[in-house]
Protein backbone atom coordinates (compact mmCIF):
# COMPACT_ATOMS: atom_id res chain seq x y z
CA UNK A 1 0.00 0.00 0.00
CA UNK A 2 2.75 2.26 0.82
CA UNK A 3 4.05 1.62 -2.44
CA UNK A 4 0.83 2.73 -4.23
CA UNK A 5 -0.15 5.60 -1.76
CA UNK A 6 3.23 7.24 -1.65
CA UNK A 7 5.99 6.09 -3.85
CA UNK A 8 4.33 5.59 -6.79
CA UNK A 9 4.20 8.79 -9.60
CA UNK A 10 0.86 10.99 -9.92
CA UNK A 11 -0.92 10.09 -13.38
CA UNK A 12 -0.49 12.46 -15.84
CA UNK A 13 -4.70 13.42 -16.36
CA UNK A 14 -6.26 12.16 -12.57
CA UNK A 15 -3.01 13.42 -10.80
CA UNK A 16 -3.34 11.33 -7.42
CA UNK A 17 -6.86 10.33 -7.62
CA UNK A 18 -6.02 7.22 -9.01
CA UNK A 19 -4.57 5.85 -6.27
CA UNK A 20 -7.58 4.70 -4.86
CA UNK A 21 -7.04 1.91 -7.53
CA UNK A 22 -4.44 -0.01 -5.35
CA UNK A 23 -7.67 -0.88 -3.23
CA UNK A 24 -10.11 -0.64 -5.52
CA UNK A 25 -9.20 -2.98 -8.18
CA UNK A 26 -7.87 -5.64 -6.13
CA UNK A 27 -10.65 -5.62 -4.34
CA UNK A 28 -12.97 -6.08 -7.27
CA UNK A 29 -11.32 -9.10 -8.72
CA UNK A 30 -11.00 -10.79 -5.21
CA UNK A 31 -15.29 -10.08 -5.44
CA UNK A 32 -15.14 -12.12 -8.44
CA UNK A 33 -13.21 -14.80 -7.21
CA UNK A 34 -14.79 -15.30 -4.21
CA UNK A 35 -17.94 -15.65 -5.78
CA UNK A 36 -16.53 -18.22 -8.03
CA UNK A 37 -15.01 -20.03 -5.48
CA UNK A 38 -18.14 -19.49 -3.21
CA UNK A 39 -20.55 -21.68 -6.44
CA UNK A 40 -17.44 -23.85 -6.91
CA UNK A 41 -17.66 -25.39 -3.01
CA UNK A 42 -21.30 -25.28 -2.76
CA UNK A 43 -21.84 -27.69 -6.13
CA UNK A 44 -19.12 -29.86 -4.40
CA UNK A 45 -21.43 -30.11 -1.79
CA UNK A 46 -24.51 -30.16 -3.23
CA UNK A 47 -22.63 -32.91 -5.86
CA UNK A 48 -20.64 -35.08 -3.82
CA UNK A 49 -22.38 -33.82 -0.53
CA UNK A 50 -18.55 -32.79 0.81
CA UNK A 51 -19.39 -31.31 4.45
CA UNK A 52 -16.07 -29.61 3.74
CA UNK A 53 -17.15 -27.56 0.54
CA UNK A 54 -20.52 -26.64 2.45
CA UNK A 55 -18.01 -25.37 5.27
CA UNK A 56 -15.66 -23.50 2.81
CA UNK A 57 -19.04 -22.23 0.68
CA UNK A 58 -20.16 -20.33 3.83
CA UNK A 59 -16.80 -19.17 5.20
CA UNK A 60 -15.53 -17.21 2.06
CA UNK A 61 -19.51 -16.01 1.72
CA UNK A 62 -19.18 -13.04 4.21
CA UNK A 63 -15.31 -12.62 2.81
CA UNK A 64 -16.64 -12.27 -0.78
CA UNK A 65 -19.56 -9.58 0.26
CA UNK A 66 -16.97 -7.51 2.27
CA UNK A 67 -14.46 -7.16 -1.12
CA UNK A 68 -17.24 -6.37 -3.00
CA UNK A 69 -18.91 -3.87 -0.49
CA UNK A 70 -15.06 -2.01 -0.59
CA UNK A 71 -15.00 -2.11 -4.34
CA UNK A 72 -18.43 -0.20 -4.63
CA UNK A 73 -17.26 2.19 -1.79
CA UNK A 74 -13.99 2.92 -3.51
CA UNK A 75 -15.39 2.67 -6.19
CA UNK A 76 -18.08 5.76 -5.62
CA UNK A 77 -15.08 7.82 -4.38
CA UNK A 78 -13.21 7.05 -7.29
CA UNK A 79 -15.52 8.22 -9.58
CA UNK A 80 -16.88 11.55 -8.34
CA UNK A 81 -13.98 13.18 -8.56
CA UNK A 82 -13.52 11.62 -12.25
CA UNK A 83 -17.22 11.79 -13.32
CA UNK A 84 -18.46 14.23 -11.11
CA UNK A 85 -21.12 11.97 -9.20
CA UNK A 86 -20.87 9.02 -7.10
CA UNK A 87 -23.22 7.09 -8.63
CA UNK A 88 -24.43 6.05 -12.11
CA UNK A 89 -26.26 3.04 -13.17
CA UNK A 90 -23.78 2.12 -14.98
CA UNK A 91 -23.50 -1.55 -16.20
CA UNK A 92 -20.66 -2.92 -14.44
CA UNK A 93 -21.80 -0.72 -11.33
CA UNK A 94 -25.10 -1.88 -11.14
CA UNK A 95 -24.26 -5.54 -12.04
CA UNK A 96 -21.42 -5.14 -9.18
CA UNK A 97 -24.21 -4.16 -6.51
CA UNK A 98 -26.52 -7.36 -7.52
CA UNK A 99 -23.09 -9.42 -6.65
CA UNK A 100 -23.01 -7.87 -3.24
CA UNK A 101 -27.01 -8.48 -2.66
CA UNK A 102 -25.99 -12.32 -3.74
CA UNK A 103 -23.67 -12.60 -1.16
CA UNK A 104 -26.24 -11.12 1.03
CA UNK A 105 -28.98 -13.61 0.08
CA UNK A 106 -26.46 -16.37 0.41
CA UNK A 107 -25.81 -15.41 3.99
CA UNK A 108 -29.33 -15.13 4.90
CA UNK A 109 -30.32 -18.55 3.27
CA UNK A 110 -27.47 -20.29 5.09
CA UNK A 111 -28.29 -19.14 8.27
CA UNK A 112 -32.71 -19.24 7.74
CA UNK A 113 -32.37 -23.50 9.19
CA UNK A 114 -31.59 -25.11 11.97
CA UNK A 115 -30.41 -27.79 9.83
CA UNK A 116 -26.93 -26.89 8.46
CA UNK A 117 -27.15 -29.23 5.41
CA UNK A 118 -30.63 -28.03 4.36
CA UNK A 119 -29.42 -24.58 4.68
CA UNK A 120 -25.85 -25.29 2.42
CA UNK A 121 -28.48 -26.93 0.16
CA UNK A 122 -30.49 -23.58 -0.46
CA UNK A 123 -27.70 -21.19 -0.24
CA UNK A 124 -25.54 -23.51 -2.93
CA UNK A 125 -28.74 -23.23 -5.17
CA UNK A 126 -28.67 -19.35 -5.18
CA UNK A 127 -24.81 -19.36 -5.45
CA UNK A 128 -24.40 -21.68 -8.30
CA UNK A 129 -27.40 -19.63 -10.50
CA UNK A 130 -26.32 -16.53 -9.39
CA UNK A 131 -22.82 -17.36 -10.87
CA UNK A 132 -24.09 -16.02 -14.24
CA UNK A 133 -23.70 -12.75 -12.97
CA UNK A 134 -19.77 -12.70 -12.87
CA UNK A 135 -19.12 -12.80 -16.61
CA UNK A 136 -21.53 -10.02 -17.24
CA UNK A 137 -19.95 -7.94 -14.44
CA UNK A 138 -16.26 -8.66 -16.42
CA UNK A 139 -17.34 -8.48 -20.11
CA UNK A 140 -19.81 -5.33 -18.67
CA UNK A 141 -17.53 -2.66 -20.13
CA UNK A 142 -16.76 -4.08 -23.28
CA UNK A 143 -20.74 -5.25 -23.87
CA UNK A 144 -22.00 -1.74 -23.37
CA UNK A 145 -20.92 1.47 -23.57
CA UNK A 146 -20.16 2.50 -20.15
CA UNK A 147 -18.50 4.90 -18.16
CA UNK A 148 -16.46 2.60 -16.34
CA UNK A 149 -13.31 2.49 -18.30
CA UNK A 150 -12.14 -0.70 -20.12
CA UNK A 151 -9.39 -3.06 -18.82
CA UNK A 152 -6.03 -1.94 -18.80
CA UNK A 153 -3.98 -5.34 -16.65
CA UNK A 154 -5.85 -7.98 -18.57
CA UNK A 155 -6.52 -6.89 -21.94
CA UNK A 156 -4.92 -8.98 -24.86
CA UNK A 157 -1.68 -7.62 -25.37
CA UNK A 158 0.37 -5.35 -23.17
CA UNK A 159 -1.32 -3.92 -20.09
CA UNK A 160 -1.96 0.11 -20.82
CA UNK A 161 -0.42 1.29 -17.35
CA UNK A 162 3.19 2.58 -16.29
CA UNK A 163 5.33 -0.34 -14.89
CA UNK A 164 5.75 1.99 -11.58
CA UNK A 165 2.29 2.02 -11.61
CA UNK A 166 1.85 -1.79 -12.15
CA UNK A 167 3.93 -3.21 -10.09
CA UNK A 168 2.49 -1.82 -6.51
CA UNK A 169 -0.53 -2.95 -8.07
CA UNK A 170 -0.01 -6.49 -8.61
CA UNK A 171 1.95 -6.56 -5.55
CA UNK A 172 -1.38 -5.22 -3.48
CA UNK A 173 -2.91 -7.99 -5.48
CA UNK A 174 -0.79 -10.57 -4.48
CA UNK A 175 -1.10 -9.44 -0.90
CA UNK A 176 -5.01 -9.69 -0.82
CA UNK A 177 -5.19 -13.27 -2.36
CA UNK A 178 -2.97 -14.29 0.27
CA UNK A 179 -4.92 -12.25 3.03
CA UNK A 180 -8.41 -14.10 1.49
CA UNK A 181 -6.53 -17.86 1.50
CA UNK A 182 -5.42 -16.94 5.31
CA UNK A 183 -9.02 -15.31 6.16
CA UNK A 184 -10.68 -17.97 4.54
CA UNK A 185 -8.95 -21.17 5.89
CA UNK A 186 -9.39 -19.35 9.72
CA UNK A 187 -12.98 -18.64 9.20
CA UNK A 188 -13.28 -22.00 7.95
CA UNK A 189 -11.40 -23.96 10.76
CA UNK A 190 -13.43 -21.58 13.22
CA UNK A 191 -17.09 -22.85 11.78
CA UNK A 192 -16.06 -26.71 11.26
CA UNK A 193 -15.07 -26.67 15.18
CA UNK A 194 -18.65 -25.41 16.12
CA UNK A 195 -20.38 -27.37 13.48
CA UNK A 196 -18.52 -30.78 15.04
CA UNK A 197 -18.40 -29.49 18.50
CA UNK A 198 -19.99 -32.83 19.57
CA UNK A 199 -17.70 -35.11 17.66
CA UNK A 200 -14.88 -36.71 19.20
CA UNK A 201 -11.90 -35.28 17.15
CA UNK A 202 -13.08 -31.88 18.35
CA UNK A 203 -12.98 -32.98 21.90
CA UNK A 204 -9.03 -33.94 20.93
CA UNK A 205 -8.12 -31.24 19.53
CA UNK A 206 -9.54 -28.83 21.86
CA UNK A 207 -7.35 -29.21 25.55
CA UNK A 208 -9.14 -28.82 28.63
CA UNK A 209 -12.55 -30.49 27.26
CA UNK A 210 -13.76 -33.57 29.08
CA UNK A 211 -16.27 -36.07 28.84
CA UNK A 212 -18.79 -34.43 30.68
CA UNK A 213 -18.53 -31.02 28.04
CA UNK A 214 -18.71 -33.19 25.12
CA UNK A 215 -22.30 -34.77 26.16
CA UNK A 216 -23.53 -31.38 27.24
Amino acid sequence: MYWGLVVAPPDYQQGDSYRIMFIHVPSAWLSLLSYVLMASFSAAALIWRVKVAEVLARSIAPLGASFTFIALVSGSLWGKPMWGTWWVWDARLTSELILLFLYLGFIALASAFDDPRRAARAAGLLAIVGVVNVPIIHFSVEWWNTLHQGPTVSKLGSPSIALSMLLPLLTMVVALHLYLLAALLQKARCELIARERSSRWVNDLLPGRGVGDELA
